[in-house]
């Protein structure tokens, strides 16, 4: 069955790889809307060998939409987001304005599909890191539950939008050339350097990534007890966000139990050649939709067998947003 779609934000970093990923996954559209800010109105993208003319959003674009991908920043979402309910729409969110709203579902199709089609008109793409540390956890927790998660994270300037790509890149360019470096959006100099991720903290000590990797953890497992802990860091990295990850479970697990059972599950690629030391790389999980997930071993601090440590790389463009909302949509037809 194919079906009408819009995508809100379509000329963003994010709205750009949905068309890459529709495209390469050959979803079946049938009439496609691409949507964006009046200053963006008039421009041109290619899908699928078509060209189409960007639009400018408005309450009124919705109409015979079936499928509407929103990317274009939370006030975006809430302000137009009920209008495309309103005209029948699907809407799959990728901004934080949903996610925690009880009764809209959080999902990460490889960890809570059955949630997808309880939805009232809107399903919440989760936060990037988010998905990339749920997608090798999960399976895990299935076979042993998991009691506590400490992560960290390094996460790429691409995760800012296309501008942390252009100041990362601008920044290099000026440090080679030794002219001065200018800071432009991110609160400080990113080129050959890394800092606490850019976002506001809470009055708990959390910026709001950290507290994005655990509340939205707990509701996509529906495991409101599960421990977690995160220090969310940017690092001078163009794409693909990494995360070393302590996992203790309720009873013991090896390391070989682990690739077992990691080695079976979806949207995971097992990474973990000790004699070349070849483990996870953002550059290699880069334009790639599995999570590679490497260094599997024993944490040796405790004695009980029950804690493992790894090392993930995932592609926070594709798997952490847009690959991971296109197989939301795939679900609902």
């Amino acid at each position: 069955m194919s079906v009408n779609v819009a995508i809100v934000g379509a000329t963003g970093a994010v709205g750009q790889e949905f068309l890459t990923v529709l495209a390469e996954r050959n979803f079946p559209i049938k009439n496609l809307r691409l949507l964006a800010s009046a200053r963006s109105a008039g421009k041109e993208a290619t899908f699928a060998g078509k060209t189409y003319v960007i639009e400018e959003l408005t309450k009124d674009s919705f109409k015979d939409i079936q499928i509407a991908f929103f990317s274009a920043g939370g006030s975006i979402s809430k302000e137009f987001a009920p209008a495309a309910v309103a005209a029948k729409a699907i809407v799959i969110d990728n901004t934080s304005a949903f996610r925690m709203k009880d009764g809209i579902p959080l999902v990460v199709p490889e960890v809570n599909p059955e949630q997808i089609h309880k939805h009232v008109g809107i399903i919440a793409n989760p936060n990037c890191s988010t998905i990339i540390m749920n997608v090798p956890v999960w399976p895990l927790h299935k076979i042993n539950r998991v009691k506590r998660i400490i992560v960290s994270t390094y996460q790429a300037v691409s995760g800012a939008g296309a501008w942390g790509l252009y100041e990362l890149d601008t920044q290099l360019k000026a440090h080679a050339a030794g002219q001065p470096i200018v800071k432009e959006k991110f609160p400080h100099q990113i080129a050959n350097n890394l800092f606490s991720h850019n976002t506001k903290i809470a009055a708990n000590g959390y910026n709001e990534e950290e507290n994005k990797m655990v509340n939205e953890t707990r509701k996509i497992f529906a495991d409101p007890k599960i421990m977690i802990t995160a220090t969310c860091i940017r690092v001078p990295v163009p794409r693909a966000h990494s995360e070393s990850i302590n996992i203790e479970f309720e009873r013991p697990m090896t390391p070989q139990q682990v690739r077992d059972i990691l080695k079976k599950s979806p949207g995971i690629k097992i990474v973990d050649n000790v004699d070349a030391n070849h483990f996870p790389m953002p550059l290699e999980a880069s334009g790639q939709d599995d999570v590679l997930v490497g260094r599997i071993r024993q944490d040796i601090s405790r004695d009980d067998g029950r804690g493992i440590d790894m090392f993930v790389s995932g592609d926070q463009i594709r798997k952490g947003a847009a690959t991971n909302a296109v197989q939301i949509a795939e679900k609902l037809i």
